[in-house]
């Protein structure tokens, strides 16, 4: 293994959502994942779901006392454990954190829920949407007079959820280097996307922020910082905050609004005509025309591409945002480190690819194996990559 993370082991309870991508995160750090498949689940396997790359698979059915056992004697060898039921699974099954830190008090148990593992919610059913919905975060979104857009799940799964989870993660492996001792990290989706909305309760705490959605300079009020339709129907986005730049903006537009310093940049009662100005003007031409006209520019203005047509953007290339790995899409590494770098790992394996070879590794021999097959206790299949 390579990366900052090599040397690491966790151990993740298959699952879907912001657990996955967070274990690829960690895997594609450097850390060793190995992947706690329910055999038949379909939640593993496919090579295009790039979120579970970089792991090897162990099956096991958790509901017998056998399965149970293998993953707690896996558990002795691991740094962290990633699991993403309701509040009160993992106790039921004998795995609750009380249970493993008795067999590996350095083990940091990584527990990734909605609501978290207390409050009026905890135990109730909900989506990416409705964690967010009572953060503030979706009721900040979208036009006054229409209802919230509906966002795709990477602001609550994965920005309040996978990335809250790693962190905590992370910071509990640090601290265990002093005490020696793991913990229980509890990362919820609605306390992350609370968390992400902090620089926004900042603007409101100095004025800067309305209560109205759509009227704000980063929310779609602002027509400096908006998405506009061009001739050909592709789309530019703005985002000309500053003043130098809104200055470039407008005069690469060939615009005046009769001034570009902030008294009357910031002057929310001109924003709809100013705003209806710059989408007439940017209607005139196709998105490559523009494109050209902004090339080298300040003005903060870059297409809006769809997934395919990012693929193939030259930064997006030189930085290697997105790969391609035997002809499957995905994203590259991130962030970068200069000594230590990350890389993808393998392709996403077969439900027990690895259960043989895993096993073999915390101490089973082939014998012993043979009967957890056969009892069914653990699952296992030829790797599929």
């Amino acid at each position: 293994m390579s990366g900052p993370l090599a040397g690491i082991r966790v151990v993740e309870i298959a699952g879907i959502g912001p657990g996955p991508y967070a274990c690829m995160l960690l895997a594609d750090l450097g850390a060793e994942v190995i992947r706690i498949d329910r055999p038949g689940s379909g939640l593993g396997g496919h090579p295009g779901d790039v979120t579970s790359r970089g792991r090897r698979s162990l099956a096991l059915n958790l509901k017998s006392e056998d399965g149970r056992d293998v993953l707690i004697k896996l558990l002795a060898t691991a740094d962290v454990l990633v699991e993403g039921f309701r509040p009160g699974v993992m106790e039921k099954l004998g795995l609750g954190p009380d249970d493993c830190l008795q067999h590996n008090p350095r083990l940091v148990y990584g527990r990734m829920t909605g609501w978290g593992q207390k409050g009026p919610l905890a135990k109730t059913a909900g989506h990416d949407i409705n964690y967010i919905g009572i953060s503030g975060l979706l009721g900040a979104m979208g036009e006054p007079d229409r209802a919230p857009p509906v966002p795709l799940n990477v602001i609550g799964d994965l920005g309040g959820g996978s990335l809250f989870l790693i962190m905590g993660i992370l910071a509990a492996l640090l601290e265990r280097q002093s005490s020696g001792a793991g913990q229980v990290v509890d990362a919820a989706i609605c306390d992350g996307a609370a968390s992400l909305l902090s620089t926004v309760h900042g603007l409101k705490g100095i004025n800067f922020w309305g209560q109205e959605r759509g009227s704000n300079v980063l929310d779609g009020g602002a027509p400096f910082y908006q998405n506009y339709r061009c001739r050909c129907g592709g789309y530019l986005s703005l985002g000309a905050i500053e003043p130098q730049f809104y200055a470039q903006l407008l005069s690469l537009l060939n615009l005046d609004f009769g001034g570009t310093d902030y008294s009357v940049q910031l002057d929310k009662a001109r924003w709809p005509e100013q705003a209806a100005a710059i989408a007439a003007r940017i209607a005139e031409k196709t998105q490559d025309e523009w494109l050209a006209i902004f090339d080298g520019s300040d003005a903060c203005v870059t297409a809006v591409l769809s997934m395919d047509e990012a693929e193939l953007h030259p930064h997006n290339q030189a930085r290697q945002n997105l790969i391609r790995r035997e002809g499957i899409l995905q994203t590259g590494v991130a962030p970068r480190l200069s000594r230590t770098p990350g890389k993808i790992g393998h392709a996403p394996e077969a439900e027990g690819g690895r259960s043989r070879e895993i096993l073999r590794e915390i101490g089973f021999n082939d014998a012993r194996i043979n009967g957890l097959v056969s009892s069914g206790a653990v699952y296992e299949s030829s790797p599929s990559r």
